[in-house]
Order: C-alpha cells, then sequence, then structure tokens
C-alpha cells in the first residue's frame, strides 16, 4: 500500500505539534497553530486560519479565508464554504483573559455555504446545509436545511444535498422522506419537522 503524504505549501505557517493526517493538503498562507488536529484526506485552502485545539475530522474540505477558533469541532466529510468564520467567545473584549470558550459543533456531512457566520454554542447537524451568507444562531437539526440572518430551518436536504420535497409516509414520530435525485430514504423526527418556519 502507497501511503500519501501530507503537501503543505511553502508560505503556510503549521505549528509542528499540530497533527496531521495522511493525504492532507495545506495550501498557501494558511495557517494552523498548536495542538490543533486535522484527519485524513482534508484539504485547508488559501488564508485559512485553523486555531489552537481545534478538531477536524477526515475528508473535511475548508475553502479559502476560512477563520476556525478554538473551541471547533468539524466531524469527518464536512464542506467549509469561502470566508465562513466560527466564533468561540459570546461576551468578546479586548481585554478579557477568559479561555473559556463556547464550544461548536459540525457533524458529519454537513455543508456551510460561502460568507456564512456561525455563533458559537450551536451544533450543525448531520448532512445539514445552510445557505451562503446567513448567521447561525441556534441549532440545527440533522438534514436540515438553513439560511438567512439569524438563519432559519426552511426545509431539509438529503445526504447528496437536494431539497427533500417527496414526503412518503408520515407519523406520530417520523416524517420519511424519498430524494428525488437519488431515491435514498430519509427520516426526519417530527419534533425538527415542526421547526421549519
Amino acid at each position: 500500500m502507497i501511503k500519501i503524504s501530507v503537501v503543505i505549501h511553502e508560505t503556510a505557517d503549521v505549528s509542528k505539534s499540530a497533527k496531521i493526517g495522511t493525504g492532507t493538503k495545506i495550501w498557501n498562507q494558511a495557517q494552523v497553530r498548536e495542538t490543533a488536529i486535522i484527519g485524513d484526506h482534508c484539504i485547508i485552502g488559501k488564508s485559512s486560519y485553523i486555531d489552537v485545539g481545534v478538531i477536524i475530522g477526515d475528508n473535511v474540505k475548508i475553502q479559502n479565508f476560512v477563520s476556525v477558533y478554538d473551541g471547533v469541532v468539524l466531524e469527518d466529510d464536512v464542506f467549509i464554504g469561502p470566508s465562513v468564520t466560527f466564533t468561540n467567545d459570546l461576551y468578546p473584549r479586548a481585554k478579557s483573559t477568559s479561555r473559556a470558550w463556547s464550544k461548536t459543533l459540525v457533524k458529519e456531512g454537513a455543508s456551510i455555504a460561502a460568507g456564512t457566520v456561525i455563533v458559537c454554542g450551536n451544533v450543525v447537524g448531520r448532512y445539514a446545509m445552510v445557505g451562503a451568507g446567513s448567521v447561525v444562531t441556534r441549532d440545527i437539526p440533522d438534514y436540515g436545511l438553513a439560511y438567512g440572518n439569524p438563519a432559519k430551518l426552511k426545509g431539509f436536504v438529503c445526504e447528496c444535498g437536494h431539497k427533500l420535497t417527496e414526503k412518503v409516509k408520515e407519523n406520530n414520530l417520523n416524517v420519511l422522506y424519498k430524494c428525488k435525485s437519488c431515491d435514498k430514504e430519509i427520516k426526519i423526527p417530527v419534533a425538527d419537522f415542526k421547526k421549519i418556519i
């Protein structure tokens, strides 16, 4: 088996104490700080910033000019569009000495589109999709489609990324959708379905 090496552009600033997975590529002028963990086969785009203690899973794609601050965890197969910013302090002050950051979790397969701001302390669910230019101020459920300022739940998406529009079955617990694009069936809890605005 051939081991795929890490690619780090000569202008990138990667701390020696950061852990970088096999096959990961870190592009020009990106910065990866101390104790950051980046999984296998990730892409860290131009001029992106990965802070101290950030945890990034496998197969994560981070586009150009993204800021990921301490307290953020990105699970496997997450997509982060260009110029997305993650915050980590609900009470920011220039003179603050607090290191008690609010945590943010982006679950497996989620996609966050360009120019979005993720306010700390929230969870973006599995395979959720956040529209461009949104400001996320609350949790987004699994498969949720959310956008706006503040981002509001507008529907649900399939794992393939297409909007779910065809209801197959509904009961007191779940709404079952069938994706018109890939035929996959996705079960959405009724409690999440009722959050659509």
